[in-house]
Protein backbone atom coordinates (compact mmCIF):
# COMPACT_ATOMS: atom_id res chain seq x y z
CA UNK A 1 0.00 0.00 0.00
CA UNK A 2 1.46 3.40 -0.38
CA UNK A 3 1.88 6.10 0.97
CA UNK A 4 -1.24 7.95 -0.43
CA UNK A 5 -3.59 5.58 0.05
CA UNK A 6 -2.65 5.54 3.64
CA UNK A 7 -3.68 8.95 3.78
CA UNK A 8 -6.88 8.18 2.10
CA UNK A 9 -7.95 5.31 4.36
CA UNK A 10 -7.06 7.32 7.05
CA UNK A 11 -9.90 7.62 9.77
CA UNK A 12 -9.82 10.38 11.96
CA UNK A 13 -11.94 8.27 14.40
CA UNK A 14 -10.13 5.56 14.41
CA UNK A 15 -6.55 7.03 14.46
CA UNK A 16 -4.84 3.72 16.18
CA UNK A 17 -5.43 2.15 13.08
CA UNK A 18 -3.33 4.03 11.31
CA UNK A 19 -0.02 3.20 9.81
CA UNK A 20 2.66 3.76 12.41
CA UNK A 21 4.48 6.09 10.21
CA UNK A 22 1.82 8.15 10.28
CA UNK A 23 0.86 7.89 13.87
CA UNK A 24 4.52 8.75 14.42
CA UNK A 25 4.28 12.10 12.18
CA UNK A 26 0.88 12.97 14.01
CA UNK A 27 2.59 12.62 17.40
CA UNK A 28 5.43 14.39 16.26
CA UNK A 29 3.09 17.46 14.59
CA UNK A 30 1.67 17.80 17.99
CA UNK A 31 4.86 17.47 20.04
CA UNK A 32 6.08 20.24 18.06
CA UNK A 33 2.70 22.30 18.74
CA UNK A 34 3.06 21.74 22.01
CA UNK A 35 6.66 22.93 22.29
CA UNK A 36 5.67 25.65 20.18
CA UNK A 37 3.17 27.27 22.19
CA UNK A 38 5.17 26.55 25.39
CA UNK A 39 8.45 28.97 23.95
CA UNK A 40 6.36 31.49 22.75
CA UNK A 41 4.41 31.28 25.77
CA UNK A 42 6.98 30.90 29.07
CA UNK A 43 9.98 32.42 26.34
CA UNK A 44 9.10 34.76 23.83
CA UNK A 45 6.37 36.14 25.27
CA UNK A 46 8.07 36.90 28.85
CA UNK A 47 10.98 38.40 27.03
CA UNK A 48 8.83 40.68 24.92
CA UNK A 49 8.62 43.76 27.33
CA UNK A 50 12.24 43.38 27.85
CA UNK A 51 12.76 43.16 23.90
CA UNK A 52 10.42 46.71 23.59
CA UNK A 53 12.32 48.35 26.50
CA UNK A 54 15.63 48.00 24.35
CA UNK A 55 14.49 48.43 21.18
CA UNK A 56 13.04 52.24 23.00
CA UNK A 57 16.37 52.45 24.32
CA UNK A 58 18.11 52.25 20.62
CA UNK A 59 15.88 54.72 19.79
CA UNK A 60 16.81 57.24 22.44
CA UNK A 61 20.58 56.03 21.76
CA UNK A 62 20.16 57.15 18.24
CA UNK A 63 18.21 60.14 18.81
CA UNK A 64 21.20 61.05 21.03
CA UNK A 65 23.41 60.25 18.55
CA UNK A 66 21.72 62.11 15.71
CA UNK A 67 21.56 65.47 17.67
CA UNK A 68 25.30 64.92 18.83
CA UNK A 69 26.39 64.69 15.19
CA UNK A 70 24.41 67.68 13.97
CA UNK A 71 25.78 69.67 16.80
CA UNK A 72 29.45 68.30 15.89
CA UNK A 73 29.01 69.21 12.20
CA UNK A 74 27.79 72.75 13.56
CA UNK A 75 30.81 73.35 15.69
CA UNK A 76 32.36 75.99 13.90
CA UNK A 77 29.60 77.96 13.47
CA UNK A 78 29.04 77.50 17.25
CA UNK A 79 32.88 78.66 17.52
CA UNK A 80 32.10 82.13 15.47
CA UNK A 81 29.16 82.44 16.88
CA UNK A 82 30.55 82.57 20.70
CA UNK A 83 33.53 84.79 19.05
CA UNK A 84 31.02 87.27 17.65
CA UNK A 85 29.15 87.48 20.91
CA UNK A 86 32.23 87.64 22.95
CA UNK A 87 33.01 90.74 20.82
CA UNK A 88 29.83 92.41 20.89
CA UNK A 89 30.15 91.87 24.88
CA UNK A 90 33.21 93.44 24.59
CA UNK A 91 31.88 96.52 22.37
CA UNK A 92 28.68 96.74 25.23
CA UNK A 93 30.98 96.82 28.27
CA UNK A 94 33.05 99.76 26.41
CA UNK A 95 29.76 101.81 27.01
CA UNK A 96 29.73 101.38 30.23
CA UNK A 97 31.84 103.93 32.32
CA UNK A 98 34.04 102.86 34.85
CA UNK A 99 34.11 103.96 38.45
CA UNK A 100 36.14 107.04 37.78
CA UNK A 101 33.51 107.92 35.16
CA UNK A 102 30.42 108.13 37.21
CA UNK A 103 30.87 111.66 38.15
CA UNK A 104 31.20 113.07 34.71
CA UNK A 105 28.34 111.15 33.54
CA UNK A 106 25.98 112.43 36.33
CA UNK A 107 27.43 115.81 35.25
CA UNK A 108 26.36 115.15 31.43
CA UNK A 109 22.34 113.89 32.40
CA UNK A 110 22.41 117.01 34.17
CA UNK A 111 23.75 119.42 31.65
CA UNK A 112 21.51 117.81 29.13
CA UNK A 113 18.46 118.63 30.97
CA UNK A 114 20.20 122.18 31.10
CA UNK A 115 20.67 122.84 27.88
CA UNK A 116 16.98 121.53 26.63
CA UNK A 117 16.17 124.90 27.96
CA UNK A 118 14.43 122.92 31.42
CA UNK A 119 14.70 123.71 34.94
CA UNK A 120 16.24 121.61 37.35
CA UNK A 121 14.00 120.92 40.46
CA UNK A 122 15.63 117.92 41.44
CA UNK A 123 18.96 115.78 40.72
CA UNK A 124 19.35 113.36 43.57
CA UNK A 125 21.47 110.42 42.65
CA UNK A 126 20.49 107.04 44.42
CA UNK A 127 22.66 104.48 46.03
CA UNK A 128 24.21 101.68 43.58
CA UNK A 129 23.06 98.71 43.23
CA UNK A 130 25.90 95.45 42.30
CA UNK A 131 24.99 92.93 39.75
CA UNK A 132 27.37 90.39 38.08
CA UNK A 133 29.70 92.33 36.13
CA UNK A 134 27.75 95.84 36.30
CA UNK A 135 26.75 98.67 39.05
CA UNK A 136 23.42 100.09 38.78
CA UNK A 137 22.79 104.01 39.33
CA UNK A 138 19.64 105.55 39.50
CA UNK A 139 19.41 109.14 39.37
CA UNK A 140 15.75 110.87 40.44
CA UNK A 141 15.10 114.17 38.69
CA UNK A 142 12.32 116.67 38.31
CA UNK A 143 12.67 118.59 35.74
CA UNK A 144 10.00 121.69 34.34
CA UNK A 145 9.73 123.15 31.13
CA UNK A 146 7.16 122.69 27.91
CA UNK A 147 6.77 119.92 25.73
CA UNK A 148 9.10 120.11 23.32
CA UNK A 149 11.77 120.98 25.90
CA UNK A 150 11.21 117.80 27.51
CA UNK A 151 11.02 116.03 24.39
CA UNK A 152 14.38 117.14 23.79
CA UNK A 153 15.86 116.50 26.91
CA UNK A 154 15.10 112.76 26.16
CA UNK A 155 16.12 112.61 22.60
CA UNK A 156 19.45 114.28 24.06
CA UNK A 157 20.09 111.38 26.93
CA UNK A 158 19.16 108.74 23.81
CA UNK A 159 22.64 110.40 22.00
CA UNK A 160 24.37 109.94 25.44
CA UNK A 161 27.72 107.49 24.26
CA UNK A 162 27.10 105.77 27.53
CA UNK A 163 24.21 104.08 28.53
CA UNK A 164 21.49 105.61 30.54
CA UNK A 165 17.99 104.68 31.12
CA UNK A 166 14.75 106.78 31.65
CA UNK A 167 12.17 104.59 33.69
CA UNK A 168 9.72 105.46 35.98
CA UNK A 169 8.20 108.45 34.39
CA UNK A 170 5.35 110.94 35.55
CA UNK A 171 4.75 114.39 33.60
CA UNK A 172 2.28 116.11 35.21
CA UNK A 173 0.51 118.90 32.73
CA UNK A 174 -2.09 120.71 35.57
CA UNK A 175 -0.07 123.76 35.23
CA UNK A 176 -0.73 123.90 31.35
CA UNK A 177 0.99 122.45 28.43
CA UNK A 178 3.90 125.02 28.42
CA UNK A 179 4.95 124.45 32.06
CA UNK A 180 5.14 120.60 32.61
CA UNK A 181 6.53 119.08 35.23
CA UNK A 182 8.59 115.68 34.69
CA UNK A 183 9.25 113.10 37.09
CA UNK A 184 11.82 110.53 36.20
CA UNK A 185 14.28 107.64 37.29
CA UNK A 186 17.41 107.63 35.19
CA UNK A 187 19.62 104.43 35.60
CA UNK A 188 22.98 104.37 34.49
CA UNK A 189 25.58 101.53 34.73
CA UNK A 190 29.51 100.94 34.87
CA UNK A 191 31.08 97.64 34.99
CA UNK A 192 33.00 96.47 37.58
CA UNK A 193 36.80 96.55 38.34
CA UNK A 194 37.86 92.67 38.71
CA UNK A 195 38.35 93.30 42.40
CA UNK A 196 35.08 94.07 42.72
CA UNK A 197 33.68 91.40 40.97
CA UNK A 198 35.96 89.23 43.39
CA UNK A 199 34.56 90.80 46.20
CA UNK A 200 30.65 90.76 45.28
CA UNK A 201 31.82 87.05 44.81
CA UNK A 202 32.81 85.75 48.04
Amino acid sequence: MSIADDINSLDINDIGRAPFWLRVLLIALIFALVAGFGVYQFVIKSKKPDLERVQAKEQTLRDDFSAKQRKAANLDAYKRQLADMETNFGAMLKQLPGKTEIPSLLVDISQTGLASGLEEELFQPGAETRKEVFAEKPITIRLKGDYHELGKFVSDIAELPRIVVLEDVEIDGSEGIDNLTMRVTAKTFRYLDPNEVIEEGE
